[in-house]
């Protein structure tokens, strides 16, 4: 569950550091790619060439490189990162992290981090019982952060009480049952299309449309992030993916772009065709520029192949088929009929005459309409959230 997953872990001043070596080792074995940041007190605990050696990464300390001039990017490591665990959290960076205090680099990789965090702390029980500190977990916990409970035993004081790092053991099992909580894809392998396709008329002329690809990049990475293993087939657009994961496959016409989905399809399971295709051609595009001559100038076109129907007459019981309704007059009519021909599992109505959604927008307003022709109407809404909506639907089916 957690092989190729990108962790962050964090390592601050305590006694218990001396279990993240092991803890390392252990997520290594799992498969993960792991990057490490300490704090400065944490160094009087474990050294970073103990940990850059277990990790098989730098071991990162301050904001700035020695005698380089470089820093370490906070923001570009909370963006890389699939999950971010600090082992051992201290009562000190604890407090840090609730109240936004952003004075080392970990702190502020912390409120950088887009991905699920996950603290365990490491101190002595009544430090861990000051109603500071239980203030502090509470609130973090509220932030949305996850709290891997200490547990009970000899603490360094000599006391004994809550306040031990659970052992590295329970904190890798206990984030490979989260992960396959959050991860209700795993193991099934997603297709999906995104842009438009361009029509040659010659070497620099095309037919196209205005799709920006937003949509299917979006939804790619939800079904990446639900762990799904992803590959997308993209026409031409000017995104990046944001998962290094995704296999991204990129193609110009629509004929690529049916060879592509061709060679993916049977493998998958969940295909949704969220491109927008071209639905003509030319019927023989000139192999040199067209100088401009003539006053008027005819092109003649034929239909391209029709993608979406081709494969909803080969889907098997055991593919979910999505397809995309883009429409500007007799919208739901329009797309109850292409979900029936086309043999889909649901379609995606969207309108141009929704103000702010649709084509090169970064938000959409859509309703999803299942063979059962139940419908669920959703607010204009980002479109990285829209994602998530038509991924919900999946995993409903798939369940």
């Amino acid at each position: 569950m957690l092989k190729n997953k990108k962790i962050l872990l964090g390592v601050c001043g305590s006694i218990a550091a001396y279990k993240t070596a092991s803890l390392t080792r252990l997520l290594k074995k799992e498969g993960a790619e792991v990057k490490i940041i300490m704090t400065p007190d944490a160094l009087n605990f474990i050294t970073p060439l103990t940990l850059s050696t277990l990790s098989k990464n730098p071991v990162l300390v301050n904001y700035f490189k020695k005698n380089t001039g470089e820093w370490n990017n906070h923001v570009e490591l909370g963006l890389w990162a699939d999950l971010m665990l600090v082992a051992p959290v201290s009562a000190n960076t604890l407090s840090k992290f609730a109240i936004g205090l952003c004075d080392n680099l970990l702190s502020a990789i912390y409120l950088s981090a887009r991905c699920p965090v996950f603290l365990a702390p490491a101190m002595d029980m009544d430090m861990l019982q000051h109603p500071s500190t239980q203030k502090n977990l509470k609130t973090l916990t509220e932030f949305g952060n996850t709290i891997i409970k200490p547990g009970f035993g000899e603490l360094a004081s000599g006391l004994n009480g809550e306040g031990r790092m659970a052992e590295p053991e329970e904190i890798i099992q206990f984030l490979k049952d989260i992960v396959y909580i959050n991860t209700p894809l795993s193991g099934k392998k997603a297709l999906v299309t995104a842009g438009p396709t361009y029509e040659a008329i010659d070497p620099v002329r095309f037919i196209g449309n205005h799709s920006s690809g937003k949509m299917g990049f979006a939804i790619a990475n939800e079904l990446a992030v639900l762990g799904a293993s992803v590959t997308l087939i993209t026409g031409p657009v000017s995104l990046s993916i944001v998962n290094s994961s995704i296999n991204r496959i990129d193609v110009t016409s629509a004929e690529e772009m049916f060879e592509a989905v061709s060679k993916s399809f049977d493998e998958s399971s969940i295909i949704i065709m969220s491109a927008a295709v071209a639905d003509y051609k030319i019927d023989n595009p000139s192999s040199i520029k067209i100088k401009k001559s003539e006053l008027n100038f005819d092109l003649h076109l034929t239909k391209t192949i029709d993608i979406l129907t081709t494969l909803g007459k080969q889907k098997t019981k055991d593919q979910i088929l999505v397809g995309f309704a883009l429409e500007t007059n007799n919208e739901e009519e329009n797309a109850i009929e292409k979900l029936k021909s086309k043999n889909l599992d649901f379609i995606v109505l969207n309108s141009l005459n929704d103000k702010g959604a649709g084509f090169k927008s970064d938000n959409n307003k859509i309703t999803i309409i299942d063979k059962q022709l139940n419908k669920n109407v959703f607010d204009l809404k980002s479109k990285n959230l829209v994602a998530a909506d038509i991924c919900r639907k999946i995993v409903e089916l798939i369940k």
